[in-house]
């Protein structure tokens, strides 16, 4: 397994970025400003952008695996990655999501503690209602971990 830092072409992995948040149009206001790493193993698993949101805080904007590749591991790893990587440079990590029965133990599994929320964050800025696990996402979650 090998992750690298994308610095150029990053939207050559738009494919991949969209299964993390299905709209191309969000996806692009934060990608020119993410680090992106990609994960190999040895071909392309997984992705993840993260932002730097000043004030010593790091946001995990986009995670995604490959559906071939879900809950092999790959998440995990990427997050043990991107904490490391931000470990001297910022002193929080955030990540935010969808109140989803799927990604929330997720991240609870990963070690992050519950934040704050934006209310209808999902109602506001995509253009259409986004489901995961059946459930309509309305809330941005906001998950934290002290680095």
């Amino acid at each position: 397994m090998k992750i690298i830092r994308i610095d150029a072409g990053k939207r050559d992995f738009l494919p991949l970025l969209l299964l993390g948040d299905e709209q191309e149009s969000m996806i692009l206001r934060y990608l020119d400003r993410a680090v992106l790493f990609a994960l190999y193993d040895p071909d392309l698993r997984g992705v993840c952008a993260v932002t730097d949101e000043g004030g010593g805080v790091a946001e995990i904007k986009n995670i995604a695996v490959a559906p071939a590749w879900q809950r092999c591991g790959y998440g995990r790893a990427m997050i043990q990655w991107v904490q490391e990587w931000a470990k001297p440079h910022f002193d929080t990590l955030w990540v935010g999501t969808g109140d989803s029965p799927l990604t929330v133990p997720f991240y609870l599994r990963c070690g992050f503690v519950p934040d704050h929320r934006v209310p209808g964050f999902f109602l506001e800025h995509y253009d259409h209602p986004i489901y995961e696990a059946g459930v309509q996402l309305v809330d941005m979650v906001y998950f934290k971990k002290t680095l």
